[in-house]
Order: C-alpha cells, then structure tokens, then sequence
C-alpha cells in the first residue's frame, strides 16, 4: 500500500509539475502572497467552472469516480458539526495541509458560504511541491451538513458532501460523500490519494474533538 502511495504521489506531482510551467497555480518551495492566492482562486472559479457538479463527457479524456468514508465521533451533534465544519479546524490533522487562506465568507438562506485555497506542502524528490487547492464550502446551518467543491492542478475537481448523524449513544456520526473528476489516466491515483487524505483528516478530527482540543 505504501509503495502504492508513492506512486500516486509521484505521478500526481509529476504532472503538476508539468502543468505548472504552463499555468502557474503550483510551484515548488515557495508559498504565494494572500492576494496572489485569490486571484488564483478567482481564476479557476471562472476558467474551470468547478462549482458545476457536471460528470466529464464521453470522450473527453476525463473520468469520475465516488467513494464515501464514516467515522464515529464521542460528542454531541452540534459540538462535532460546528468544530468539523471549520477547514481552519483542519489544519494540522494531514502533514501536508500548511495554511488555509480565506478569500470571503458570506451567510444567505441559511448557509454560511466560504471561498478559500488550501495549501500543502509535499515532499517530493529532495524537494518541496507547494499545491494550492482552490475552494467553495456551503455549510447548511440547520441541516447539518455541508457541501465543498475544490480544484487543484492537474485539473482535479472534487465534490464533496459531509453529513453529521445524531447516534442514540449520544455519538455523531460523519459520512463523507466524495466524487473526484480527473484525467482518465490518473483517476485511480487521484481517488486513492483523496481518500487517503480524507481518511487520515478524519482520524485527526476525532481525535482533536474527542479530547476537547478543538
């Protein structure tokens, strides 16, 4: 499995890399400046349209793909939704994930709206990649759940939907709705290191809310 991930990574990071001298939204062993990352932002909303949950068409060279994750959390609903739902919550539960940086948040019908670009810093090769993922999270307020659609260089969009249970033990249960759309050849790669990434947040989270950390 191991040796699995570091070939994901590295055909993931190889064709980032690649992208990168043509389009700029990843470099290596730098970070961007926080304007530099919402006008990133702004452009892949406008270019790749990522918001728009539309599966890739046949013949395009796209692929995708679903899986879901669950965990079981030690706490009340509402203490579990409300720590969970906070990407800045999510830093530190994934070794790669260094900074998120929040370009705008708005509430309107109910639910809080959050533009943001996700930073990770990977090894790779002696060196590091630093990959911004460019972000929208919709959190229902009253529904417990909320919804997040990303992009990140190689042109990989993800759709997500997180639901939080209320147990009869007085647990809350997270269920993790994921669909990864990416180049056909690397579809694989992509949906097994996303899952891999959501896993290990999840554990993290549990851990950080069970212990009263966050």
């Amino acid at each position: 499995m191991k040796k699995h991930l570091r070939l994901l990574s590295a055909q993931l990071l190889a064709g980032a890399l690649v992208l990168t001298a043509l389009s700029g939204p990843a470099r290596a062993e730098t970070s961007d400046s926080d304007p530099q990352l919402a006008a990133e932002w702004q452009t892949a909303w406008d270019t790749y349209k990522f918001y728009k949950d539309v599966p890739p068409a046949a013949g395009s060279g796209r692929s995708r793909a679903k899986d879901s994750i669950s965990i079981t959390i030690d706490a009340p609903l509402k203490t579990v939704f409300s720590a969970y739902s906070n990407v800045n919550n999510h830093l530190g539960m994934h070794s790669f994930l260094k900074r998120v940086v929040t370009h705008k948040t708005w509430t309107k019908y109910g639910k809080r709206n959050v533009n943001f670009t996700a930073v990770e810093e990977i090894p790779y090769e002696g060196s590091t990649v630093v990959s911004n993922t460019h972000a929208q999270q919709r959190i229902d307020l009253d529904g417990f759940y909320y919804e997040t659609d990303t992009w990140s260089v190689p042109n990989v969009v993800t759709h997500q939907k997180i639901v939080f249970k209320k147990l009869t033990t007085g647990k809350t249960q997270v269920t993790e709705y994921l669909t990864f759309d990416a180049d056909t050849a690397l579809i694989d790669f992509v949906v097994a290191g996303g899952v891999s990434s959501h896993e290990a947040t999840q554990a993290g989270l549990k851990k950080a809310i069970e212990d009263g950390d966050i």
